[in-house]
């Protein structure tokens, strides 16, 4: 299973979720046309419907996208192919009916259990199965292995046990995918199923806010059609968002709580949920809604009872696990837990829909693409397009490392339906640089239509470095075409203030002062400077470690040592701004930003990892794992790297060390702290293939005889 997020701030951090299973299914009933899914490049499951009813159990990635389908047509499409396509979408309602299928979906933390027993109790609890079943799992397994390494042998485990416990009165075709969101279109309705595991802890409902923002934002799915924008998750007829989503209640007295459960007073219990008053304040799931709580809370129980949580941590009862959804021909039928599964600390919930799907009428779809041809015809050719843009020069003003800029305009179509797509300019082989992106890049216009365009730009650890040197400047001329019409010009340009995230640790090193207050000409100078092996080849001796990498590290053991979750949860994106603000001016307190030890310590990944030659340069990379057997060998390889080098390694080392002494605290272990950063000082060089689990098991055990055998210190 993989995380939803690899860190808040970009996809640089390791997982810090332990693995997510959805699975899905569809049924074989005689009044139900199943939907096969299709894997496409994206991890999506998309289905077409087919004209068959599934007979047999077969994993998603086998099933081949094939036989007649009732919805819009999927071959490539040009500038009619779309128009028509589009016209077909505006008159749906003429050809389409609502037909009601059942939905079950289901939620489950399991803990790092295995199955003990039957499932039915929470999956066939209905006499009538349902047409479709959407059900997810969290902490499926909690061994480091899994957690890192993306392999676990209790995926098959739960999968039996699911397979096991379906409804007997309908077969179904099924599909397994070990990412957090599935989407599929059943019959002329597109449905998104999320699975989500959220930060832990009460306080930290804002960061549960965010992620769900963040998966939102970030999560896009490519569609069948080539040539079509990429589709977010709000983009759907439906969606449902399950999961342990972790919400909490709001500053509430054990006794207190258990008494309101005693009298099954949910309620005014649920006055408290954490999830409730934010939605209501709006700050999450805007347009989404949850069905009326009537059970009691799912979490915290002793595993293999109904007894409350009465370890150590006593944790107060809390309505973690959760099932929302959006779309408007969905209806709650059931929602609620199922209090005789008791593997886990959780309790699985379960809710059962009515969604309507639209499904086509055979005759009516026909006549309408017949009508909508023949108007095609009277008025093909008739006149060249041209569009009007509301604006063509764009100006980005201090642009920062990872913070996102956004400038829009508008394009009006005139009389003549247009297809525009930003082009790439001569000898050039995208149609803008990379740090900018163009959403939509690519669309088709009505007549007298318009659509927004956002220009996107964000700096990241791949064009830092240039940016930062002046080598590479924010200037760009994006070239808008339109088909069988001509193109227009739109000038992008911004300042960049240069930032030690992407500089390298030798210019860092002979940087005395905040980079922000360098003249630009010294920045390129040192930036541009051959990775020395010795230092005396320059006049001014150079810092030991770069003052950043210890302004962090310092502040990390002052304040770090004990705080459990250290490197696995994220931090907040407004306070890593602050954090990157305070390494690259040194205008704030001498004693740091006021931000998370989360914050702090994600910060230093993404430092790490924005490093345009990691710590162990990438010459040493190939070597670095062929002796990652032999201590010996391996510190051979450091001592070959640059000075510079060589010092920033074995400070991180001893600082890594210095955390394992407080591992009752923590709870870091060395594989956890030696899998993190494996993949940030150990970097294969550019052209490599993607490291393979083997490969990052041995970048693993290179960092790991290092913080295993008795060293320097900070």
């Amino acid at each position: 299973g993989i995380s939803p997020w690899q860190g808040l701030l970009g996809n640089s951090c390791p997982p810090r979720k332990r693995p997510l299973r959805t699975f899905f299914g569809v049924a074989g009933k005689k009044d139900a046309t199943a939907a096969d899914p299709e894997q496409s490049a994206a991890g999506e499951v998309t289905g077409a419907p087919r004209l068959k009813t599934a007979n047999k159990m077969v994993p998603s990635s086998s099933v081949p996208a094939s036989g007649p389908t009732q919805g819009l047509s999927t071959r490539p499409c040009g500038l009619r192919d779309t128009l028509v396509k589009s016209l077909l979408k505006q008159k749906e309602s003429s050809y389409t009916h609502l037909q009601n299928f059942r939905f079950f979906v289901g939620t489950y933390n399991v803990n790092g259990q295995s199955p003990r027993g039957s499932l039915r109790p929470w999956l066939s609890q209905d006499g009538e199965p349902p047409d479709i079943y959407c059900v997810g799992f969290q902490e499926l397994d909690l061994s480091k292995e899994a957690f890192f390494f993306n392999d676990t042998p209790k995926e098959e485990e739960w999968f039996k046990a699911v397979t096991e416990s379906l409804h007997p009165g309908a077969k179904y075709a099924k599909g397994n995918k070990g990412g957090v969101a599935i989407r599929f279109q059943f019959h002329n309705s597109t449905v998104c199923v999320v699975n989500a595991h959220l930060a832990a802890h009460p306080e930290e409902y804002e960061r549960r806010n965010q992620e769900v923002r963040d998966i939102c934002a970030r999560m896009q799915f490519h569609p069948l059609e080539p040539g079509c924008p990429l589709l977010a998750i709000k983009e759907h007829d439906v969606v449902l968002w399950l999961g342990d989503l972790n919400y909490r209640l709001e500053e509430q007295d054990m006794e207190r709580v258990k008494k309101l459960i005693q009298t099954q007073d949910f309620q005014a219990l649920h006055q408290h949920d954490q999830l409730k008053i934010q939605r209501e304040a709006k700050l999450v799931f805007e347009g989404f809604q949850e069905g009326e709580i009537s059970f009691q809370p799912t979490y915290k129980y002793n595993p293999g009872s109904d007894d409350w949580d009465d370890s150590a941590e006593c944790r107060v009862p809390a309505w973690c696990d959760r099932i929302l959804w959006s779309g408007k021909t969905v209806s709650l039928l059931s929602y609620q837990s199922h209090m005789a599964l008791k593997n886990s600390d959780h309790k699985p919930v379960s809710a059962i829909f009515d969604v309507g799907v639209k499904v086509v009428d055979k005759k009516s779809y026909c006549k309408a693409f017949e009508g909508i041809v023949r108007s095609l015809d009277k008025m093909e050719n008739a006149s060249i397009p041209s569009v009007t843009l509301s604006k063509r020069e764009f100006l980005f003003k201090d642009v920062k490392y990872l913070q996102l800029q956004v400038e829009s305009f508008t394009i009006s179509n005139g009389p003549v339906p247009c297809q525009f797509e930003f082009i790439s300019k001569p000898n050039e082989d995208a149609y803008c640089k990379p740090w900018l992106i163009a959403k939509p890049s690519k669309g088709f216009l009505m007549p007298d239509s318009e659509v927004v365009i956002a220009l996107e730009l964000c700096v990241n650890k791949s064009t830092a470095t240039a940016l930062n040197s002046g080598e590479e400047k924010l200037e760009d001329i994006l070239v808008l075409h339109l088909d069988r019409g001509k193109d227009y010009f739109l000038s992008v340009s911004g300042n960049y203030l240069p930032s030690c995230f992407g500089c390298p640790i030798q210019t860092l090193c002979y940087m005395k002062e905040p980079i922000r207050e360098m003249l630009p000409e010294a920045i390129r100078e040192l930036t541009l400077m051959p990775l020395l092996t010795d230092d005396a080849f320059w006049e001014e001796k150079p810092l030991d470690v770069p003052k950043e990498l210890w302004m962090m590290v310092d502040l990390l053991c002052r304040s770090a040592c004990h705080q459990e979750g250290l490197f696995q949860q994220p931090g907040l994106r407004p306070e890593f701004e602050q954090i990157r603000d305070w390494l690259d001016t040194g205008t704030l307190d001498v004693l740091g930003p006021v931000a998370s030890n989360h914050s702090v310590a994600e910060a230093l990944l993404l430092f790490l990892e924005s490093l345009p030659e990691p710590v162990v340069c990438y010459k040493s990379y190939r070597s670095s794992l062929e002796c990652a057997n032999s201590y010996e060998m391996s510190s051979q390889v450091i001592s070959m790297l640059p000075k510079c080098h060589q010092n920033v390694f074995h400070y991180l080392v001893a600082f890594l060390r210095e955390l394992l002494k407080h591992t009752g605290k923590n709870h870091l272990d060395v594989n956890v702290l030696a899998s993190i950063f494996g993949g940030l000082l150990l970097r294969p060089p550019p052209g490599h293939t993607q490291p393979g689990t083997a490969e990052k098991q041995k970048a693993q055990q290179f960092i790991q005889q290092f913080l295993c055998h008795e060293g320097g210190t900070l």
